[in-house]
C-alpha cells in the first residue's frame, strides 16, 4: 500500500504520516528533508541555493541518509530548500530516488507537496492536508521558539506565505490537491481529530 500525504508547510502533514505510517507499518519518507538536506550541503559550502548548477550536482549525489543530518529543521534551512525546491531539474533528479522508497516492499508513506500528483499518481490513497496561513504560522512559530530560535509571529507569517507562492505558481510539480485526494483542513482540528478522520477515509477507501 502507497499512501501520499501533500500540502503546504506547516499543515501537519508530516506529523500524520508519520502517525499513518506507524498504524499501519508502513515506511515513510518526508520529501521535504531531501530539499532540506541539499540546501544544508549548499549553505556549509557558501553556495547559492538558487544556484542550479551547484544545486543539481547536490541533488545527483543524494541519497537517504544524508536526510537524518542535525539542523535540518531550521528557518534558514527551509527558507533555502524553498528555493531549491523551485529549479525544476532538481526536482527531477530526486524523482528516481522517491519512486524507489515508494516501491519498497510492505507499503510506504510519502509526505510532501507532489507525491500524489507526481511521484506516485498511482497510489492507492491520497490526503491533501492544509489550514489557514493564520494556524500554520502559529504552529511554526511555536515550534521554532521551543527550539531557541529568535523568530517573530510576524515574520513566520511572511515566510509561509512566500513558500506557499513559491509552492503554488513553480513551474515543475505545483502545490496542488491529486484528483481524488482527500482533503483534510486541520486549521481547527486536534492532531488527534485529524489522525481519526484520516483513518476514517482510509478505511472507507479500501473497503
Amino acid at each position: 500500500m502507497i499512501i501520499t500525504v501533500d500540502g503546504p508547510a506547516a499543515s501537519g502533514k508530516g506529523t500524520l504520516a508519520r502517525l499513518l505510517a506507524a498504524e499501519y507499518g508502513l515506511a515513510h519518507l518526508d520529501t521535504g528533508l531531501l530539499y532540506r538536506a541539499i540546501s544544508k550541503r549548499l549553505l556549509d559550502t557558501g553556495d547559492d541555493p538558487s544556484n542550479e548548477v551547484t544545486a543539481v550536482a547536490a541533488a545527483r549525489t543524494l541519497d537517504l541518509g544524508d536526510i537524518e543530518s542535525n539542523g535540518l529543521r531550521s528557518e534558514a534551512i527551509g527558507e533555502a530548500a524553498s528555493l531549491v525546491a523551485s529549479i525544476p531539474a532538481v526536482r527531477a533528479e530526486l524523482v528516481k530516488l522517491q519512486q524507489e522508497f515508494a516501491r519498497r516492499p510492505g507499503g510506504t508513506v510519502l509526505d510532501g507537496r507532489d507525491t500524489g500528483t507526481v511521484i506516485c499518481p498511482e497510489a492507492d490513497v491520497k490526503l491533501f492536508v492544509t489550514a489557514s496561513v493564520w494556524e500554520r504560522a502559529r504552529r511554526r512559530h511555536a515550534e521554532l521558539v521551543e527550539r531557541g530560535e529568535a523568530i517573530s509571529l510576524e515574520e513566520v507569517t511572511a515566510d509561509v506565505e512566500r513558500r506557499d507562492y513559491r509552492d503554488r505558481n513553480r513551474s515543475a510539480s505545483p502545490l496542488q490537491q491529486a484528483p481524488g485526494a482527500y482533503l483534510l483542513d486541520t486549521s481547527n482540528l486536534s492532531i488527534d481529530s485529524a489522525f481519526a478522520k484520516a483513518k476514517a477515509f482510509i478505511s472507507k477507501h479500501l473497503g
